[in-house]
Formats: C-alpha cells, structure tokens, sequence
C-alpha cells in the first residue's frame, strides 16, 4: 500500500515554544512535515529561498527584513507570487483594522492565537480548499468593522517603529526628539503617520497594540 506523502511546512516565530507547540500539532497525524523553522523575517525568506513547501504558518510580530517593525511586508510580496505555499498568519493583534488589513492581503488564513492552536487544522483543510480561515475571534472582529471604516495593515517605518519603542518605554515627544536630535513636530508626525498605517485611532488602541507586540 502507497504510503501518502505529507504535506511540507515553515513555521516561523520569534518565540521558540510557540514554533515547538505549532510543530507538534501539525506533525501529530503525519499528514505535514515541519521542513524548516525561523525566528524572524530574515530567516523565513531564507528558509523559502532553499526549503521547498506547501504552507508557511508566520506571526507578523517579526522584525522586517529592512528594519520594518514586523513581516507584514515581506508576507505580502509572497502573496503576490504565483506559484507559493499557503501562508497561513498567527497573530496576537486584535485591532480590527489591522486584522481587515491582513484578510485583504490575500492571505490563506488569519489565526488570532487566543482562539488556539487547534484551528490550525480547519484553517489547513479550508485553504487547501482554496479559501481564506479566519479563526473565531478574527472572524468576529471583522465582521464589526464598520462600512466606512478602513481596512489597514501598514508596515512602519523603521524611525516610526523606534518611535513607538522609545515611547512604550514611557518617554513623552519632546524626550523622543531629544533623543534623536529632531524637533517635537517631526517626531509628533512619525508617531501619527505610524498609528494611521496601522488603524490605530487613540492613544488607549495605541497602548494596547504596543501590549500586543510585546513592547509593553
């Protein structure tokens, strides 16, 4: 009897347990084969580069390849390639805008990591159907985005994000751009344009995505 190939994934995660949990639930039946694992950006377009597969499982809290504040970027440049594995996201994000953004890029599923590692097989089984999983909490905050709200998943800059770091550590603007030898007004705008790329609408959403991404 013909054994059935399984199927090949890149788990990336810039926290190794996370990649030791998603490992061991993918490969528990057999039917996927963790080939490659990457603990940022960098290493998953490596891993792609010279490991042949079908899914990539990815947080987006990863430092970009270019300094951005995550891989926002580079899972989009791989969304657009014809011929790619299935990139299935896992996030802890919650904003709804971001999340909007996300589903818009083409992506074969989006997994908010509260809902559990266990939907990972429905978001397998839906995306080799040639759909788009949204786990529950994912699914539900889209749906409550409003009609003439925007959906965003912008990438930052790489002052922008080191604005936002500089200000989850607790500095107000004018340390900020004492600290880099700008003027209040520039660094007000860097922090602005930051939060819009993101959907970010007040200070209270730009703590909680700041909590979300580990700087708080």
């Amino acid at each position: 009897m013909r054994t059935k190939t399984p199927k090949r994934a890149i788990v990336a995660d810039d926290h190794p347990v996370v990649i030791k949990g998603i490992q061991s639930l993918l490969e528990r039946d057999g039917e996927l084969h963790v080939v490659a694992t990457a603990r940022n950006t960098l290493e998953l377009a490596e891993a792609l580069d010279t490991t042949p597969c079908d899914f990539v499982f990815s947080d987006i809290g990863m430092r970009g390849i270019d300094g951005e504040s995550s891989s926002i970027a580079f899972l989009r440049r791989l969304s657009w390639q014809e011929r790619r594995p299935k990139v299935i996201v896992l996030t802890m994000i919650s904003q709804t805008r971001m999340l909007a953004g996300l589903v818009q890029l083409g992506l074969d599923g989006v997994i908010d990591k509260r809902d559990g590692l266990e939907c990972l097989r429905d978001a397998i089984s839906m995306a080799e159907a040639g759909g788009c999983f949204l786990s529950p909490c994912v699914e539900a905050a889209v749906s409550h985005l409003p009609p003439t709200s925007s959906a965003r998943a912008g990438v930052l800059s790489r002052r922008e994000w080191e604005v936002f770091q500089l200000y989850a550590r607790g500095l107000l603007v004018h340390e900020i751009a004492d600290h880099f030898g700008r003027s209040r007004k520039t660094i007000a705008t860097q922090k602005r344009s930051g939060m819009r790329k993101l959907g970010l609408e007040s200070e209270e959403e730009l703590v909680a995505y700041l909590q979300q991404v580990g700087l708080i």
